[in-house]
């Protein structure tokens, strides 16, 4: 301080509060993982997107790899699993309808809730990184709303709002498992149904089918074995298939694998392994001629395995692979080079092929997919029950014409990633239009290989086999 002169003394230069900051503070950045979680969460409400195709784009954009990555997929996809019983839990939190809050939020409180309620990830960085994303796009206010509902989404544990909100499991158990284990009430009974109507094993199927997938590998026959991929990749030997390999969860991307860049080995579910392994190893009536047919091949998993046994057996052979979009036809060529195949564009109904001119036919219908829901997360919330009936009629047919490509003496195998009964039991060849080769036809096997049965079997693939001798 300073004395003025006449004795006043002066203020000091730099008294008074400090001057307020002229720019604005900046937030901190949205978290790059959640930021790809939450845009994958809105690519699949506005354009329909299947999350399995649009994350890997959306993840290369961000250059997204390792645990950040894992950390988005696990966001991603599971929140769309979740979606019927997260939307349940923001709906009582907010105390309104879904429908009346805006649709960005409503993918930010479903990315945040299902954070809160279904990982360890811990409550406030849940709720903050939420916040932050909601404010970088939408701003303060629309933050401070979702800030509140998560708050109050976090006071409870997942099996609090479970209790809370699920119809009561003594009088409506079936869907009380369907909102325990976020399925739509009609696909739980379609389940229930496949199994004889037991509540535990329905349990145990809903639960399964709410797992997290793992990834599974396909060792070309002939070129590299199951033991040797597991080390290569650090994998493990798949308990079922003898050409399987399973992968951790979280392993990243399996394109980025050496052994399936180099075509060594192929990304098919060990359950679809079984299906082709089914085929290729039942019993005929007369000798094998190594002449096989895969009636709908795309996009090609089943007909590598398939192509790759024939050119291993003693006689030889070829497989024909029928598939009638172009660019799936595509994607068979690239899953089976330099191997015994002959790819046609064409409808499997009325393909340009010989009648009973096959020893073996696979016919891996199109279906609704429940019995894949794991590796389709968003797929139990668009299908409807109406979808069913939509393909059972084209289901019929293919199998109508696969029994008529088939020789007297042969053996069709039915796919479906499905364990409806519409589906299943119901399409079989006694239910097709009469065939020169279906009539004395009886099945080998049946078996409802939904994502659990009470072995513990989890396929993503069912099958029905069907020969003119019955199983031994």
């Amino acid at each position: 301080m300073t004395v003025r002169r006449g004795g006043r003394p002066s203020r000091p230069r730099n008294s008074g509060p400090p001057a307020r900051r002229t720019t604005p503070v900046r937030p901190p950045a949205a978290d790059p993982a959640r930021a790809a979680a939450l845009e994958l969460l809105t690519s699949v409400r506005e354009r329909d997107a299947y999350a399995n195709l649009a994350l890997p784009a959306i993840l290369r954009r961000a250059r997204l790899s390792g645990r950040d990555a894992a950390l988005a997929t696990e966001l991603g996809y599971g929140t769309c699993r979740a979606l019927g019983l997260l939307d349940a839990v923001i709906s009582a939190c907010a105390n309104r309808p879904l429908s009346r809050i805006e649709p960005p939020l409503q993918d930010a409180l479903r990315l945040g809730a299902y954070q809160l309620l279904r990982t360890r990830i811990p409550a406030h960085a849940a709720v903050d990184s939420t916040v932050e994303l909601v404010r970088s796009s939408a701003g303060s206010r629309s933050a401070g709303f979702v800030n509140a509902i998560l708050r109050r989404v976090g006071e409870r544990t997942e099996d609090e709002w479970v209790d809370d909100l699920a119809p009561d499991a003594a009088t409506d158990p079936i869907g009380h498992l369907a909102f325990r284990y976020a399925h739509p009430t009609w696909i739980a009974q379609a389940f229930a149904d496949a199994l004889g109507g037991s509540t535990e094993e329905l349990g145990e199927a809903l639960a399964a089918d709410d797992e997290r997938p793992t990834v599974h590998l396909l060792a070309r026959p002939g070129v590299i074995s199951a033991e040797e991929l597991a080390l290569v990749t650090g994998g493990e030997e798949a308990p079922y298939s003898p050409y399987g390999v399973r992968l951790d969860s979280g392993a990243g991307d399996p394109g980025d694998l050496d052994a399936v860049a180099e075509g060594l080995a192929l990304v098919v579910d060990e359950g679809s392994q079984l299906v082709a392994l089914g085929l290729a190893n039942a019993p005929l009536v007369g000798a094998d001629r190594g002449r096989w047919l895969d009636l709908c091949a795309g996009p090609g998993g089943k007909a590598a395995l398939l192509a790759g046994l024939v050119e291993l057996a003693e006689e030889g052979g070829n497989l024909d692979a029928v598939e009638p979009a172009e660019h799936r036809a595509e994607l068979v060529r690239a899953n089976t080079p330099d191997l015994p195949i002959t790819v046609h564009v064409a409808d499997g109904r009325s393909a340009p092929l010989p009648d009973g001119g096959y020893d073996r036919v696979l016919v891996d219908v199109p279906c609704t997919g429940l019995g894949a829901l794991r590796r389709r997360p968003e797929a139990r919330w668009r299908r409807e029950p109406s979808d069913v009936a939509g393909l059972t009629g084209l289901q019929r047919e293919l199998l109508t014409a696969a029994l008529r490509r088939v020789r007297v003496g042969g053996v069709v195998a039915y796919a479906t990633c499905s364990p409806h009964v519409a589906e299943t039991q119901a399409c079989s060849p006694e239910s097709c239009a009469s065939t020169p080769t279906s009539s004395g036809w009886m099945p080998v096997r049946r078996c409802r290989t939904c994502p659990a049965s009470v072995t513990g079997r989890r396929f993503s693939s069912g099958h029905t086999a069907t020969a003119p001798t019955p199983c031994s």
